[in-house]
């Protein structure tokens, strides 16, 4: 038979167990659940500077949105210390390395995941291709290099995130004023779209930019282009996969995806070829086959029949002047640069093609 507890232990027990139940102490799983939607204790919430409630004002009469739910909202959000520095650009004569990005985003793990979200989703993919164009292996290339098909989407809090570059974004970004005005754009339409669907402004989490659901989408995206593929009547990028499919695939419709086109083809440089011309234009397309092969990249048969305008993507691979280090290059189409309105990088948006093209060719295995 067990021995009789001491009373001063059962009263601390009972004592432990009534402070659980009024909230004072968490449980494990109390706990976890509250740090989605209580900010961080050691940072003085925005309700204190003068020119956070300015705003907050500002928003609240330009959306007619109620102006204490507005300050009560942006006045509960805090500084994420570490946000601002993630912002900023990596020090000057740091090497890009397309063979190491592209090692973070395509391996056998986000493969087999996507393998996974395409067997499930055939039907609502299917549909997607057919209304807007846009084939399986593009949206699965972006949910999958997003959030790992929903895996991974974000553990900052969405008001946190968007305060922090609204009211703190570094000065020594060389665009801070813009950044910052895009931002402070984003905090309004994230409280506008709060308001209109009933959504807990402090509840979201997301990406350290404010990015959120399966595709990551912007407060702004979400509002011009997510769409109810599913039916239900309401649009949920966090849990329905119907949702994000048809978002994705509205997103690029919006940003001139030609249905059939390629992405990219292959491109041989001649020794004489006018890199700086070619170059010039970044990734925007401005070259026509017969043009491009007149600086010195060289295409192939079904490239020179292209009928769109060509860019030069440049994939540099760390330093350019050790051995086997040489950039890679492929002439991208309008379709590769729509692919960068969605992350304006060419490393991302060939990430996003090869994992969706190695995803499909699981699929085929």
């Amino acid at each position: 038979m067990p021995l009789p507890r001491r009373p001063a232990a059962l009263a601390r027990l009972l004592f432990t167990i009534l402070l659980i139940a009024v909230g004072a102490i968490s449980t494990p799983a109390t706990a976890q659940k509250r740090s989605k939607t209580t900010a961080p204790a050691t940072e003085r919430p925005y309700a204190q500077r003068a020119d956070a409630m300015r705003l907050a004002d500002e928003i609240a009469e330009r959306r007619d949105l109620d102006r204490d739910w507005v300050r009560a909202a942006v006045g509960q959000a805090v500084l994420l210390r570490q946000v601002p520095r993630l912002m900023l650009p990596p020090a000057r004569g740091t090497a890009k390395n397309w063979r190491v990005y592209r090692g973070r985003f395509i391996d056998p793990v986000r493969v087999r995941a996507g393998v996974r979200f395409w067997e499930r989703n055939r039907l609502h993919l299917a549909r997607a291709q057919a209304e807007f164009g846009v084939p399986p292996e593009i949206i699965a290339g972006i949910v999958g290099v997003e959030t790992i098909y929903g895996r991974d989407m974000g553990s900052f809090r969405v008001i946190d995130a968007l305060a922090t570059l609204t009211f703190d974004f570094p000065a020594a970004h060389p665009r801070a004023e813009a950044r910052q005005a895009f931002f402070a754009g984003e905090l309004e339409q994230f409280l506008s779209l709060a308001s209109r669907t009933g959504m807990d402004p402090l509840a979201p989490l997301g990406s350290y930019a404010g990015a959120m659901g399966m595709p990551q989408f912007m407060p702004s995206s979400w509002a011009r282009h997510a769409i109810d593929f599913d039916g239900d009547g309401r649009v949920d990028l966090w849990h329905s996969e119907a949702d994000v499919i048809g978002s994705v695939a509205n997103y690029f419709k919006a940003h001139g995806w030609q249905p059939g086109q390629p992405t990219h083809y292959a491109v041989r440089l001649s020794p004489e070829a006018d890199m700086d011309a070619l170059l010039a234009p970044d990734i925007l397309p401005s070259f026509t086959p017969a043009s491009f092969g007149a600086k010195g990249a060289l295409l192939g048969a079904d490239a020179q029949a292209h009928a769109g305008p060509l860019a030069l993507i440049e994939l540099q691979n760390g330093d350019p002047a050790l051995p086997g280090n040489e950039p890679t290059y492929v002439a991208g189409t309008e379709n590769f640069y729509v692919i960068t309105r969605y992350n304006w990088s060419s490393y991302y948006a060939m990430a996003v093609i090869e994992l969706g093209q190695d995803v499909a060719a699981a699929l085929g295995q």
